[in-house]
């Protein structure tokens, strides 16, 4: 099911999240739906949720193209389960903040990504997901200048929800 208010922009939106579901291992995949920036995919294989949404465009360097899921895994019993793929590779030590509906939520990660410290960060960062307009990752890189990611949160909502009932039946 797919929701697109421009028609035009729905090829523009659709391949970075078919790509980016290309580019993880995983061969059995479903593609759950299409919502603003966001998309929903069911790997029945693992078996895993998820939704998903590529970062912000910028001209800045990146190492990595920078995506947000918020991922469900029925075997490990983890719901929402909040991740990010950062643009750089992270400095050591470096703290990761998440700015999100005006909060500022620290984050735990290593090499390019970053994650909640804990099941009720996830909670709380799921939550404001579903109001705000855009949530952005800063941290330092491993040069030691800082950088950040930005994402729209239009669809994330629906993604989100979609990945959840998606994955109501595996196991």
């Amino acid at each position: 099911m797919v929701f697109c208010k421009k028609p035009a922009m729905l090829l523009r939106l659709l391949t970075p999240a078919i790509t980016l579901a290309l580019a993880t291992p995983a061969l059995a995949r479903d593609a759950l739906g299409m919502f603003e920036t966001w998309a929903a995919f069911r790997d029945a294989a693992v078996p895993r949720c998820y939704a998903i949404a590529i970062a912000e465009p910028s001209t800045l360097r990146r190492d990595y193209q920078p995506y947000a899921d918020v991922a469900h895994w029925p075997r490990q019993q983890v719901r929402g389960q909040v991740h990010f793929r950062l643009s750089r590779k992270l400095g050591t030590n470096s703290p990761i903040t998440l700015s999100i509906g005006g909060q500022r939520l620290n984050l735990v990660g290593g090499g390019g990504d970053a994650w909640a410290a804990d099941k009720r960060t996830d909670a709380a960062i799921a939550a404001a997901m579903r109001s705000a307009d855009e949530m952005t990752v800063n941290a330092r890189g491993e040069d030691g200048k800082g950088f950040s990611n930005t994402w729209k949160l239009a669809g994330a909502a629906t993604a989100m929800d979609a990945a959840a009932v998606g994955c109501a039946q595996l196991r």
